[in-house]
């Protein structure tokens, strides 16, 4: 796909005048081979990968930022040379760091585990490195996809294709464009508008007008198109629904829309659509008189709209990560003296104005801890009120929860007007510590049909306006104050508009199985391409789809917090180590210091260093002659539709498939096949590099499940112990060695465990009779006596004085009615297979501390593949989807539920 080099290829603007030569010799790609020191590592492979921590600064080009871990705090406790005891605040001076120009990954920190180090048990059987083994799988899976590819494309070639590929959900017709129009490419419409609104980002290449075309408006699916074992299911799904709050209506029929026949003009969303709004946030409650915020040891008066700003810092002091924060103090204090002046400033006890100039000088105390008092007692009620809070709640809310869209009962999303406060923004973000306004309804526009009620708004307000358009998705919409940004309220994600939406994901990636095997080829030759454009973006696409490298968009970084991904590396985000090794070390998504040690083929090794060659220097673009939109143009050429972020999701769901394709139906457990697929499902993880840091209960949890094995293994040794007094022949049968204590288990932990079992049924008793109490006290009737309470307790002594006589004599009196020799081993045989389970979980949960399997299972892993794996296997969805995702992904249990053949 090489292409003559012209201007239109570069981009329109560049902070330095520092770019690649327009086109590279041969001479000079074979120039590099002669300085090869070594013999390539296996490739591609990522070595060492995940989020860094450390307290060295960021670099991200020009733009130098410091991480908030880095920064020298302010400190909010009691200051001892205080004369008054208030809250001292004094922003110290942030020093410059020369390490600022050092290449981060040279910097001392602690990097991510290397890929040997997070490897499962497995992985190390043989003598072959790891790094070679997933080098060879990853090929091994690439050349599958291009012999599929392939096969495909034979088949798309002949006369009547649709028909072949009518099984496959039409995949043989491209996604975005069905009609036959092109589909602009990712990043030229970004500023686009609909509806006269700027659009807000979303998890869709599309725009949110273009978001769900092939949304069907259907109210009724025929009955004929659902087959008896379809409708049982749905059956059940109504009945769930029936349990929300605000559902009074009579149950209907659930809406099947992947069976739906597609309509004609699929940018009409709804012909018919009913709502109730949005839902308000309470009115601001005024401190008590005697809670001030307090300026330089005096308390001050503020007017009651200053006074909810200062609530606003005050209440989260114990965040210490924002309120500590320079940019944050900043940004607070200037939105807070601009509503200071506004509303007529402060003043002291006796109506004397109080000019409050430095931040430094505020004491936040008395409010924090009365909002801390206020949140302890909120905790602290009874039951029952909180109870009967909830059902106050709930009723409030029921009216928003749902709407009707062309006749059918969805779930609304974000029915909530986000309440004011301060901005935390993702990361770095420059705006943080900014006063989130609060939104009123004349700021308000209500998209609702031309027959629909308009849902009243507040009493002595007006909604901004009010618009019909049955092309657009959401409901309502504002713009909040700090970015301009618009904020919607959608559909929930269990409504067909985001079933949809992610339907088409999945597809558009099974759509890119045809043309993988071109791409690939046609990048690969374009690596030693003439000309540097053609060679930039190559390497480019390689990185992405090797990698996982997210494309990366240009920022506005007085606005966002200065992020990189593929097309924006900069000169220091990248150190070159030969033969063919690159460090990839820079701020990635959410601001998060991102690293990840590589091998690549010799030739993007070459390129990488001709990229970086002088005089380019720190802050120069490593890609300078390529951006994600020219990058997602080229790619659209080969596929509608096609973008940087589709390989990721093809990626991950192709090497899914494989694995799975692979595994053979056998008789183990339940466990065993769960972490059959979590094995899988680590694979994937690792291949894709999503990687996460260790969590810091991790250790803690660890330890909680070895516990629980050992108290396992102390209870299977009190049962062999209890068949010893049943029958004391069973230890001639059995073998003194069957009765012996586990090598884990010594008496001291057998002491503790003790201890904690007695203190565990005393806690249960207790929580017993609290409850009993209540619900006698809540039916009208007198509570229990303490003396109750006590005779209850006395269970938790006869255990500790059983456990006192059994380390006395070494013995253990067999409990239960009647105990026999068959109830004790039938007993030991259940503990024995909770043993096997558990240690499985600790294996697992061990496994995937490094790895992000929930990040590939949710949002790269199509949802059809975990369910053509739990019918393939027996397993109950359940073991993977929780509550939340079996809605969100009912379109992929109940679409294939009859086709145990289904293929990604």
């Amino acid at each position: 796909m090489s292409s003559d080099y012209s201007d239109d290829d570069m981009p329109l603007a560049r902070t330095n005048g520092k770019l690649s030569a327009s086109t590279i010799s041969k001479s000079e790609d074979k120039a590099m081979d002669k300085h090869t020191s070594g013999k390539p590592q296996p490739a591609p492979v990522s070595i060492r990968n995940g989020p860094v921590q450390d307290a060295t600064p960021q670099t991200n080009g020009h733009g130098k930022r410091k991480s908030r871990s880095s920064t020298n705090h302010v400190n909010y406790k009691d200051n001892s040379d205080s004369e008054d005891g208030r809250l001292a605040k004094r922003q110290k001076k942030v020093v410059p760091d020369d390490s600022d120009d050092e290449v981060l990954s040279k910097r001392k920190t602690k990097l991510p585990p290397a890929a040997d180090e997070t490897a499962v048990a497995e992985d190390s059987d043989d003598d072959q490195p790891l790094n070679a083994k997933l080098a060879s799988k990853r090929k091994a899976i690439e050349k599958n996809a291009e012999k599929e590819a392939k096969a495909l494309q034979s088949k798309s070639k002949k006369p009547t294709p649709k028909k072949v590929v009518k099984d496959e959900s039409d995949s043989d017709v491209p996604l975005a464009g069905a009609k036959g129009k092109k589909r602009p490419s990712n990043g030229v419409n970004g500023k686009s508008k609909a509806n006269g609104v700027k659009q807000e980002d979303s998890d869709s290449d599309a725009p949110i007008r273009k978001k769900a075309k092939t949304a069907p408006a259907k109210t009724k699916v025929k009955a004929e198109k659902s087959s008896p074992v379809k409708k049982t299911p749905a059956k059940k799904a109504k009945k769930e629904v029936s349990e929300e709050p605000g559902e009074g209506e009579d149950e209907e029929e659930e809406y099947r829309w992947w069976d739906a026949p597609k309509k004609e003009d699929d940018s009409i969303k709804w012909t018919t659509l009913e709502h109730n709004g949005v839902l308000f946030p309470p009115p601001y409650e005024p401190l008590p008189k005697n809670v001030k915020l307090i300026y330089d040891g005096t308390p001050v008066n503020l007017h009651v709209e200053a006074e909810e700003v200062a609530g606003f810092f005050g209440s989260m002091l114990n965040s210490t990560h924002n309120v500590e924060n320079p940019t944050f103090q900043k940004n607070f204090f200037n939105d807070f003296k601009e509503v200071l002046d506004r509303t007529g400033g402060a003043t002291d006890r006796h109506g004397n104005k109080v000019d409050i100039k430095e931040f430094a000088k505020l004491d936040f105390k008395p409010i924090f801890e009365y909002y801390h008092a206020k949140n302890e007692a909120k905790k602290a009620r009874p039951a029952a009120e909180k109870k009967a809070e909830k059902a106050e709640k709930d009723k409030i809310e029921a009216p928003y929860m749902y709407c009707k869209w062309d006749g059918r009962k969805e779930k609304v999303g974000n029915f909530r007007v986000e309440p004011p406060g301060l901005f935390r923004g993702r990361g770095e973000h420059p705006k943080t510590g900014k006063v989130k306004k609060r939104v009123m309804p004349e700021q308000i526009t209500i998209n609702i049909g031309k027959d629909a009620k308009v849902p009243p708004p507040p009493e002595g307000h007006k909604w901004k306006a009010i618009q019909h358009d049955n092309k657009a998705t959401w409901l309502a919409m504002w713009q909040e104050n700090i970015n301009g940004s618009y904020k919607y309220v959608m559909l929930g994600a269990t409504s067909a508009v985001k079933g949809q939406s992610d339907f088409k994901k999945f597809e558009k990636a099974r759509e890119l199985k045809k043309h993988i095997a071109r791409i690939r080829k046609d990048y690969t030759q374009d690596l030693k391409a003439e000309a540097m454009a053609d060679r930039q973006r190559a390497t480019a696409v390689y990185l992405i789809d090797k990698f996982a490298l997210r494309a990366g968009n240009e920022k506005d970084t007085e606005n966002e917090a200065e992020t990189v991904g593929c097309c924006s590396l900069k000169y220091e985000h990248v150190t070159l180590r030969e033969p063919n090794t690159v460090i990839f070390d820079f701020l990635g998504k959410d601001s998060i210091r991102f690293y990840d040690e590589v091998t690549v083929d010799r030739q993007v090794f070459k390129n990488l260093r001709v990229f970086k060659k002088p005089p380019k220097k720190e802050g120069d673009d490593i890609f300078d002659r390529l951006t994600t939109t020219q990058l997602n143009k080229h790619l659209s050429n080969y596929m509608p539709g096609l973008t940087a972020k589709v390989f990721r999701t093809y990626n991950a769901s192709y090497t899914m498939s494989n694995l799975l394709r692979d595994l053979k139906v056998s008789d183990a457990t339940m466990a065993e096949k769960i972490k059959l697929y979590n094995d899988c499902n680590r694979e994937v993880a690792i291949l894709c590099n999503h990687k996460r840091t260790v969590g810091a209960s991790h250790e803690a949890q660890m330890e909680k499940l070895g516990d629980r094995i050992k108290g396992l293994k102390y209870q299977k040794w009190r049962n062999k112990q209890m068949l010893l007094d049943v029958d004391p022949k069973q230890k001639k049968r059995k073998g003194a060695a069957y009765f012996e204590l586990d090598p884990d288990l010594d008496e001291a932990w057998i002491q503790e465990h003790q201890n904690f079992l007695v203190e565990e049924q005393r806690t249960k008793i207790q929580k017993k009779f609290e409850k009993d109490n209540q619900k006698r006290q809540e039916e009208g009737e007198k509570p229990m006596p303490d003396k109750e309470l006590k005779e209850r307790l006395q269970a938790a002594d006869e255990l500790a004085k059983k456990f006192k006589k059994e380390n006395k004599t070494k013995k253990v009196e067999a409990e239960g009615r009647g105990p026999t020799v068959e109830k004790i081993e039938a007993n030991i045989l259940k503990i024995e297979e909770r043993i096997r389970t558990l240690e499985l979980q600790a294996a697992d949960r061990d496994g995937n501390k490094e790895v992000a399997l929930g990040t590939s299972k949710i949002n790269y892993i199509d949802p059809r593949l975990t369910v053509v794996f739990a019918k393939k296997f027996g397993v109950p969805i359940e073991k993977f989807f929780s509550k939340t995702l079996r809605e969100k992904f009912n379109w992929a249990i109940k679409s294939i539920e009859d086709d145990a053949d289904w293929e990604f």
